[in-house]
């Protein structure tokens, strides 16, 4: 709509797509500057020193001793040299390396939450989300100590409890941690796994 003066309100433009999903359900994607900058900063080494080489030879001069030697070791080397096989192995981890860094999202400890606006996106921290889980729990009649991890599919929840049946205690937990799962505005609230024992010997 448009304001008395006929000009036409901006809005904002919409979130950017990235690899991993669509709209508020996709994860968190790493920047991976430190992997990015180390690869950039040895390309440019290597091609610097290979330019300069082609340079210096182009204006009449001898090659560099380090390639010269380097094109007489790939020249009379054969393929089964274990120097070869070695070189070819670190080539292909670090080729496989950085293929898993480009294909995955990476920050795994970022769980994305239920968007809200549409230009807006979320985040919670498992340890965040493990501490209101924890919070929780500690409020149940019975529970002594409770022991709280969230991974991307489950929350594992570990309660000693010093009264009261282990079952009741085990049953208002269920309900009080599937209401707080649930209050977390996780996209995927993960599933919970709970146990509940007895102090061990020594009040553990």
């Amino acid at each position: 709509m448009s304001d008395p003066e006929g000009t036409v309100p901006e809005q904002d433009p919409p979130p950017a797509d990235v690899p991993g999903g669509s709209g508020g359900h996709r994860r968190f994607w790493s920047a991976r500057r430190a992997p990015a900058g180390l690869v950039a900063l040895l390309t440019l080494l290597i091609t610097g020193a290979f330019l300069y080489d082609v340079a210096a030879v182009r204006a009449h001069r001898s090659a560099l001793g380090w390639r010269r030697e380097l094109a007489r070791q790939l020249a009379e080397r054969p393929l089964d040299d274990i120097w070869v096989l070695t070189g070819a192995g670190v080539a292909t981890a670090l080729g496989l390396w950085l293929l898993l860094l480009a294909l995955t999202p990476g920050l795994r400890a970022l769980l994305p939450m239920r968007p809200t606006d549409p230009g807006v996106r979320a985040g919670l921290h498992r340890d965040a989300a493990a501490m209101v889980l924890r919070d929780r729990a500690l409020e149940v009649a019975g529970v002594r100590s409770v022991r709280v991890r969230v991974k991307r599919a489950r929350a594992d929840v570990r309660a000693v409890s010093h009264f009261r049946e282990l079952d009741d205690v085990r049953a208002d937990l269920t309900v009080v941690l599937d209401d707080a799962v649930e209050g977390l505005g996780l996209v995927r609230p993960p599933s919970l796994s709970l146990r509940v024992r007895r102090p061990g010997r020594k009040g553990r």
